[in-house]
């Protein structure tokens, strides 16, 4: 029988956050935003219908702690939490902790998270469900004799990769043995360090690999579908940057065939909720299990707009045990996305995160522009958590309209006070390697130089003296430099529908 979510507590913060509760109150469930002590004036904390605060300041002291959100949510009277991506969205503690107070996880099983979230259990799960994965070792090595001896039989170059990894973290190449013990001993100690976990294991490296994931929903009476592919190849240090929908690389025997194999997946692990499963696709189209985020993507707007769906109300009808209402044929393909992720980051300084005040900001509009945003104007970006501030999202008829919209939305683009990552999508869109569809994941490391970023000179002057005018126009009324209490801030915030939504009930 279906369950009817009363409220649901979102456990996360930025952009994300308020996705997923613009989607909850499209279908009037009430909302629960939890905040840190720096992220009291954070646009999430004003969306949600019921603010609480964490306390912190740092990951580990707010949005890490899972007795706090707990308590959280039997303040608010809570029954679902939400997690978003990122923080606890995949960990095991957090969805049986949950489970044990009888509060609805908007995600996969425990014991999916558990498989998944470990690459050698999951390599060795997908071994055994007939899955083609990455030629490596079959379990962890620690040994830089035995490394050496797999390395030879696997042939150079490997990668070495920690089991618990993720983001990037606890990967190195090695392309030859008088390398391997220092690359062996450095990736094991980023681990233990970066996850509490230091066991690493062996894959064959694959030069020039494209990447390419496919979205997965599962409910609980055993329906499974696939929702197409999306391209992730143009990284950055191993992560993504620019994603799109459909890849330029996928035909439609190739998106079968992958579809197909990401839907065996997710069975083999009895999954439920959204899920991505992503693949390494080498220079002859041959593609390789890589590992599956059991979790909602950042990059999940893309797959909606091309395919007309909301994922975020499919995750929460899963959750209430719901069937999936789309079946496999039914589900169409229209178009063409990409999403441009917004980073408080310094393309000219290495990409180095960047903090201050948000002087001016202007967004993109026009036909096909999305701006799924965790800013506003005044608003100050924090140093403690990821750098990720917005993501524009274009959608045209096909790439090639997308391309040519995205580079207008980029001139019209705005954020003065932090520097971002702007001037580097503008450059990328100027690549003809980019335009024609063939980058790999190492374009950006081999490619970029950000002597190559063209600046309009009228831009800052511009962006500056507007930023001026607007704030002596506006500080006195928004005093957004002094303290303010949470119940003045929260007044301000009432005209945008918090007092409406007070009595609003689920249908779910």
């Amino acid at each position: 029988m279906a369950k009817e979510f009363k409220k649901v507590l979102v456990a996360n913060r930025g952009e994300i956050a308020m996705r997923v509760i613009r989607t909850l109150r499209k279908l009037e469930i009430p909302t629960v935003a939890i905040y840190s002590d720096v992220d009291r004036q954070a646009p999430h904390v004003f969306f949600a219908e019921q603010a609480i605060p964490l306390g912190g300041r740092t990951s580990a002291e707010s949005y890490l702690r899972i007795e706090k959100i707990i308590d959280a949510c039997r303040q608010s009277g809570a029954d679902a939490v939400h997690p978003g991506y990122g923080f606890l969205s995949e960990n095991l503690e957090f969805a049986a902790a949950l489970a044990k107070e009888g509060i609805t996880f908007i995600g996969p099983p425990p014991e999916a998270i558990d498989v998944m979230g470990n690459k050698l259990k999951a390599r060795a799960c997908m071994v055994a469900a007939g899955i083609s994965v990455i030629p490596g070792s079959d379990g962890a090595v620690s040994d830089p004799v035995e490394a050496k001896r797999l390395a030879a039989e696997i042939g150079y170059p490997i990668m070495l990769k920690a089991a618990s990894g993720g983001g990037g973290k606890g990967m190195r190449v090695v392309r030859g043995d008088d390398k391997m013990d220092s690359a062996l001993r450095a990736t094991r100690e980023e681990a233990g360090k970066s996850f509490a976990d230091d066991a690493v294991f062996i894959e064959r490296y694959v030069e020039k690999p494209r990447h390419i994931e496919i979205q997965v929903m599962a409910d609980t009476h055993g329906n499974v579908i696939h929702l197409g592919e999306r391209e992730c190849s143009i990284q950055r240090r191993h992560q993504k940057v620019v994603e799109e929908c459909p890849s330029p690389l996928v035909d439609d025997e190739m998106r079968s065939q992958m579809g197909e194999m990401a839907v065996q997946v997710a069975r083999a692990v009895n999954y439920v909720g959204a899920g991505t499963v992503e693949f390494i696709v080498d220079a002859d189209r041959n593609f390789f299990f890589l590992e599956m985020n059991t979790r909602l993507q950042v990059e999940h707007p893309v797959t909606e707009l091309t395919t007309c769906t909301d994922l975020v109300k499919m995750q929460l009808e899963v959750a209430a045990g719901r069937r999936l209402k789309l079946r496999q044929e039914d589900v169409q393909h229209r178009g063409w996305a990409m999403e441009f992720r917004i980073y408080a980051e310094d393309p000219e300084a290495g990409f180095l995160p960047s903090t201050g005040k948000i002087a001016l900001l202007r967004e993109p509009t026009g036909p096909g522009i999305r701006h799924d945003s965790g800013i506003y104007e005044k608003y100050e970006v924090p140093i403690y958590y990821d750098p990720l501030l917005s993501k524009l999202v274009i959608y045209g008829e096909n790439r090639e309209d997308v391309i040519q919209r995205a580079r207008q939305a980029f001139t019209e683009f705005v954020i003065a006070g932090v520097k971002t990552n702007i001037p580097f999508h503008q450059w990328i869109l100027k690549q003809e390697a980019f335009c024609r569809g063939e980058c790999d994941t190492h374009y950006i490391d081999d490619h970029f130089d950000a002597k190559q970023i063209s600046h309009d000179a009228r831009v800052p002057q511009v962006a500056l003296i507007a930023a001026t005018l607007a704030y002596h126009q506006h500080s006195r009324r928004l005093n957004l430099d002094s303290v303010q209490t949470e119940k003045e801030a929260q007044s301000r915030w009432k005209l945008i529908g918090r007092r409406e939504a007070v009595s609003r009930r689920s249908t779910i």
